[in-house]
């Protein structure tokens, strides 16, 4: 429940940082988070997969669905003639990488700082 919690979280403070800050600031909020909400290594990494992917992808796909999938084909076609929904997943991947990167820093911060 408590990772259930983190991803809703994530997902609402990555929404609101990104509008303001670079890519960045979605590891750092999931960092930031995980060290909050007391989490293990292994659901701070999956719960900050998981958010960061929903919160890239559902844009990428709405962009996508916006435009009619002309720009992610012509992104994917930079990257060796890849679809439109192919470019959207990537981007879904890479987003949740960074997050979950960035909680399972958070969740090994609190091994190293002195956190009561």
């Amino acid at each position: 429940m408590k990772t259930v919690l983190y991803i809703i979280a994530f997902i609402l403070a990555g929404a609101g940082l990104q509008m303001l800050l670079p890519w960045w600031s979605m590891p750092l909020a999931a960092a930031v988070l995980a060290l909050g909400f007391n989490l293990k290594a292994w659901p701070a990494f999956l719960g900050g997969f998981l958010g960061a992917a929903l919160l890239w992808g559902g844009y990428a796909a709405y962009i996508n669905l916006l435009n009619e999938g002309i720009m992610a084909g012509r992104i994917g076609n930079l990257f060796g003639g890849l679809s439109a929904t192919m470019a959207v997943l990537l981007t879904a991947i890479f987003g949740g990488l960074f997050g979950g990167l960035g909680g399972l820093v958070g969740s090994l911060a609190r091994n190293i700082l002195p956190l009561s």
